[in-house]
């Protein structure tokens, strides 16, 4: 995979000029805690204050009143290992070589060779702890043990990958769910009703016992990815139903996280952050979320695969009830506690940059030239500058439109082809209605320019596949 090249060493010594110049005055003798929480297949519009008009969810409204909300968060690629992988990175997927959602045989994971936040955070005294879903590589040499994690608690990868997945038999040969303590095999999960709950009391005695020194907690929940489980004192409480459910158990988890770090008097001094990993599931129906008037869901790079709600905290430093509209991708979060922390960003390039003071509302333009969405191995799917987003000609499984449940299927879609490319202005189309590809040929040439400099960086396996060059593809 094309995974290093030289010229990557003045990107490195820019991308650590630029962070040691933004956050570091933050960072003095008590370094801040670090609080990530995020969900599987969350859509966009499952919060109250993303708009949600049937879920409640009072706690994260909570952090967003007293936080920076962000409005236009997006994911490095809409799928389970490949966004984790660029969360805890910083790395766009296919640069370091994790793509789509590993399968529990899978020989491949995120290499040693990486550092982690976990290890970031850790090289400067961190305690470091997950509490959820790891999926970037089987347990052993791919372990969060071996990745910068002192503690782990969970599942190594989807809650579906087990026996009990509609498709056994036909499509899968699922082994039984493996719950990890640690590197070590505790139990097989038959029931995962209380797993939610476990994972939160699991992530609040981690607080409890390292509230005099500074720690990462980072909480992967596998819900509300299907097959869905919620604990007797949510069951039924929602108007969405059990998905419903899921996701206010999942508030009441942030809550009694909040509570936590209030109990030991650490709220000012820790960031806390809630997201989710990609859109939803649409395919299961009303046990999916919604992405509200965005199109598509996970698995695609339509708006509605890729945008999440996003809210942080951070007493200390961020104004509270503030809305910021610059687009941030995830792989910025790595840098940009990296400057709040004092840490050093790896020796390794980055693709990710400190965007603190986007957070801060001190800049509103991303300091990024453009994002770039890439899906499978490495096909260059889409390329967003400003409020410019352009799609190259792929195919996709369409999911809109299923009906499901329990019993949808992941293999229930409708397979697309894009023929030819398309444009969109994000900024009067949030639902990628109407194709703009041939009223602005200045932005498709200037879009056209700054991908081919990525195909060169990071390749593109669609115009590889047959040998042709960029114009021949039908890219230009």
């Amino acid at each position: 995979m094309n995974r290093r090249f030289p010229i990557f060493l003045f990107s490195a010594f820019l991308i650590s000029t630029i962070v040691s110049s933004c956050s570091k005055a933050i960072v003095d003798e008590a370094p801040p805690n670090v609080v990530i929480v995020f969900t599987d297949d969350q859509g966009y519009q499952d919060l109250g204050c993303f708009g949600s008009p049937d879920i409640k969810t009072p706690h994260i409204d909570q952090l967003a009143k007293e936080g920076v909300k962000l409005t236009d968060f997006s994911v490095a690629q809409p799928v389970c290992s490949a966004y984790r992988a660029a969360l805890l990175t910083g790395c766009y997927p296919n640069r370091i070589g994790v793509h789509q959602a590993l399968m529990p045989k899978a020989p491949t994971g995120l290499n040693q060779s990486e550092t982690t936040m976990a290890e970031m955070l850790k090289s400067i005294g961190y305690a470091t702890g997950i509490f959820g879903k790891w999926h970037l590589g089987n347990m052993g040499v791919f372990s969060p043990l071996k990745h910068g994690f002192d503690e782990f608690y969970g599942i190594p990868y989807s809650n579906d990958m087990w026996p009990n997945h509609p498709s056994q038999g036909k499509w899968f040969n699922f082994p039984p769910l493996p719950l990890y303590n640690g590197d070590t095999p505790i139990d097989s999960l038959e029931d995962q009703t209380n797993l939610t709950r476990d994972l939160t009391f699991k992530a609040v005695d981690f607080i409890k016992r390292n509230k005099d020194n500074p720690f990462f907690l980072y909480v992967p929940h596998p819900q509300p990815h299907v097959p869905l489980f919620v604990s007797e004192q949510f069951r039924g409480k929602s108007e969405r139903g059990l998905y419903g459910d899921v996701i206010m158990e999942i508030d009441w988890s942030v809550g009694e996280i909040v509570k936590a770090l209030e109990e030991y008097g650490l709220t000012d001094n820790t960031i806390v952050i809630f997201t989710s990993d990609n859109g939803p599931w649409l395919s299961y129906g009303d046990h999916g979320g919604s992405a509200g008037a965005l199109r598509e869901g996970k698995g695609t790079n339509w708006e509605g695969g890729v945008k999440e709600p996003f809210v942080i905290k951070y007493p200390k430093a961020l104004p509270s009830g503030t809305t910021v509209e610059t687009h941030v991708m995830s792989i910025d979060i790595m840098p940009t506690i990296a400057g709040l922390t004092g840490a050093e960003l790896p020796s390794l390039p980055i693709d990710g940059l400190d965007v603190w003071d986007v957070l801060t509302g001190d800049i509103t333009e991303s300091p990024h030239e453009a994002f770039f969405y890439y899906y499978n191995k490495n096909e260059l799917w889409a390329i967003r500058q400003g409020d410019w987003k352009m799609y190259f000609p792929h195919s996709y499984n369409s999911l809109n439109g299923r009906s499901g449940g329990k019993d949808g299927l992941p293999m229930d879609y409708e397979r697309m082809t894009l023929d030819k490319p398309e444009l969109y202005n994000l900024a009067t189309d949030r639902s990628e209605s109407t194709d703009v590809y041939d009223d602005h040929p200045e932005v498709v040439a200037t879009l056209n320019a700054i991908a081919d400099e990525k195909r060169l960086e990071l390749g593109d396996a669609l115009l590889e596949m047959d040998g042709k060059g960029l114009r021949e593809a039908g890219v230009h």
